[in-house]
């Protein structure tokens, strides 16, 4: 267990910083080659510190290559050691021969329907499906970048997977179609489906939605139809019933697979005999298939967890390594928590300033055991650990950036900083239930756009549902032209379309003017994350008003929890927290501690159990995990409605669930 007076020491020493050889790819034509087998590979020599997964990197190939090629490189490599890396061409070349094997029966039709849903955009959709904005708005004439929730646009099929990362077609459910049906359609069987669809449930195999198929399965499964036969050795004792029993087949059907064995002599042990294995024999059902959809699988549990922090520590650029030295030390502080709550619990830090430490880090047998990776801060950063992830089957938690499109097709992805849509999206639904009865009056501000997106958002579900609202612009006469539109019968809820302190002020002021001309009058405000960090005076005239604003975090100072913490934090690292929204140490607390008990009360494949997770520890952030598509990772849309009561108080909502 970590002790309190060892903490405030250990910061500079508890990181791992990884030594290594700083490696250039793009020059594989400087490598000797060599042929085996008719394949030629370049000779490359390891040097000190690097794995596979950096050597993968540098050719541009996958470890399962590497390893085909170095079946000794298992237990790891070696300085010096020669290594078989396959010619990138050539593994290219093997996927495109692989391709045109495809089934005659299967037809792949060169474009599918997507039904947007709520948070989307045209380039979170066209990085899903790996096709450019430019390609959907060519096959959709007339598509602006404001698509709405359940509007329907057709998405170009990849014509040559063999140029895809992913290897995947994709499927618009039809109605009457199952798992069984569809499976059947491209010659696989129900469960290649739903292993390439981590998310496929009874609730989310529905009409209109997307799954993805597998192509190289298609290709292995056809083999399996028109080539593959298993091998079985004769037991002593064992008839040529009693092993068609034991395959769910008929002894005719071994007996055709094996015209050359006359078996009316009899079987002896040791004889070897061909075992037809075809798709068409295999005992899945519509009613097994089926199961598969509601079937959950069992915890994975684990004696110890093993979390991975991968953070910048010394990017000084504006000050960033003091926010990420707090996210890690409130991290610690999580550690120490669930400790106590009987956890084990092994963290190992790294320090990843630049791309190559990273890759050179990822290659190291230590971090393909872990169970939790947290971190990462450039796109660059998260692509190549979401890659790793994915490879060694590894949960990955994004914790800073909100802009990133890696959760679209990694299902270990878990994105804490919810994308700015999603985020508006749900902000909009929680204003539609607390205000749809009330008098809403938008505020419009000439020259400020920041809010333009979710304006547009709550525009477009307020006509959805038939609620009428009225429009007004900020200018020298707000005060004369709003106040024919406030009502006295009803509460008025006011919606700036900025953020803007400024803006804010002046709409408060031209609100007071006209409800002291009109009593009886009633305002509410409804704002932006970005007004908890407001002046104390203009909060204070935000109480005024019963003020509403949405956020993704917030840190109630009067909460006993949150005060524990924040002495404890003092009493460890001898600071206070750094004034900064979010509170990065609050942050790394709440991250850790969600995480950490997610697999210590559920196991390692804690998003079985996604709902079940306690969310209710976190001090300042609210968390609620939601699947991106049925193959793709979890979006945080945990969402906080904070209320500036006229009595001075201060209510945290939370309109997560």
């Amino acid at each position: 267990m970590y002790k309190s007076h060892i903490m405030r020491k250990m910061f500079s020493l508890i990181i791992l910083v990884l030594c290594f050889a700083n490696i250039t790819a793009g020059q594989n034509s400087n490598y000797n080659t060599v042929t085996k087998n008719g394949k030629t590979f370049y000779v490359y020599k390891v040097k000190q510190g690097e794995g596979l997964y950096a050597v993968s990197r540098i050719f541009d190939v996958s470890v399962a290559d590497l390893l085909k090629s170095n079946p000794d490189a298992q237990s790891g490599l070696k300085n010096g050691q020669d290594l078989l890396v396959p010619v990138i061409g050539e593994v290219k070349e093997t996927i495109e021969i692989n391709q045109n094997r495809l089934p005659q029966n299967i037809v792949q039709s060169s474009t599918f329907k997507h039904t947007v849903t709520r948070g989307m955009t045209l380039y979170s959709i066209a990085q899903m499906y790996e096709t450019t904005v430019a390609e959907i708005k060519r096959l959709n004439p007339g598509l602006s970048d404001d698509i709405s929730e359940g509007q329907v646009i057709i998405i170009p099929q990849k014509k040559n997977i063999a140029t895809s990362s992913t290897g995947y077609m994709y499927h618009t459910i039809q109605p009457k179609e199952t798992l069984y049906s569809v499976s059947k359609q491209y010659s696989l069987k129900p469960e290649d489906l739903k292993e390439a669809n981590s998310g496929l449930t009874a609730e989310t195999f529905q009409i209109g939605k997307i799954i993805r198929v597998p192509v190289e399965q298609i290709i292995s499964r056809q083999a399996e139809v028109q080539f593959n036969n298993e091998i079985h050795k004769v037991k002593r004792g064992e008839t040529l019933f009693n092993i068609s029993q034991q395959y769910g087949l008929k002894v005719a059907d071994i007996e055709k697979a094996n015209p050359n064995i006359n078996f009316t002599s009899g079987i002896k042990p040791d004889m070897e005999i061909l075992i037809p294995t075809r798709i068409g024999d295999s005992v899945t059902n519509e009613i097994d298939a089926d199961r598969l959809l509601s079937h959950i699988s069992a915890d994975l549990r684990t004696n110890v967890i093993r979390v991975g922090l991968l953070l910048p520590f010394l990017d000084e650029s504006d000050n960033q390594h003091y926010r990420v030295q707090e996210y890690y030390e409130g991290f610690l502080m999580s550690v120490e928590k669930m400790k106590e709550a009987g956890a084990n619990i092994e963290v190992y830090v790294f320090e990843i300033g630049t791309q190559a430490k990273l890759e050179s880090l990822l290659g190291t047998m230590e971090m393909q055991y872990l169970h939790l990776i947290v971190g990462g801060m450039t796109d660059k950063q998260i692509a190549t650990i979401s890659d790793f992830s994915q490879k060694y089957n590894v949960k990955y938690v994004i914790p800073f950036s909100s802009k990133n499109n890696e959760v679209m097709n990694n299902d270990k992805i878990f994105q804490v900083n919810s994308p700015h849509l999603y985020l508006y999206a749900k902000a909009s639904t929680v204003f539609m239930e607390q205000f749809s009865s009330k008098n809403i009056v938008l505020v419009n501000v000439p020259s400020k756009n920041d809010k333009k997106d979710f304006v547009t958002i709550l525009k477009s579900d307020l006509r959805r549902n038939n609620i009428k609202y009225s429009e007004v612009t900020l200018n020298s006469n707000l005060t004369a032209n709003i106040s024919p539109l406030l009502k006295s019968d009803v509460e008025n809820v006011i919606v700036p379309t900025t953020g803007d302190s400024g803006a804010l002020k002046d709409i408060m002021h031209s609100l007071s003017e006209s409800m002291q001309q009109n009593e009886g009058i009633v305002t509410r405000l409804f704002g932006y994350p970005e007004w908890q960090t407001f002046s104390s005076d203009l909060q204070s005239l935000m109480h005024t008003f019963g003020t509403y604003f949405y956020t993704s975090f917030y840190v109630d100072n009067q909460n006993a929890q949150t005060r524990n913490f924040i002495q404890d934090f003092k009493k460890w690292y001898g600071r206070d927290l750094i004034e900064t929204y979010p509170k990065y140490g609050i942050f790394g607390y709440d991250t850790g501690l969600y995480f950490l008990n997610a697999i210590y009360k559920h196991g390692v494949n804690f998003e079985k159990n996604i709902e079940q997770i306690d969310s209710s520890l976190a001090l300042q952030f609210a968390f609620n995990f939601e699947r991106v598509n049925n193959w793709g990772g979890f979006v945080n849309s945990g969402l906080f409605l904070i209320h500036y009561d006229t009595d001075r108080k201060i209510h945290k909502i939370n309109k997560s669930r």
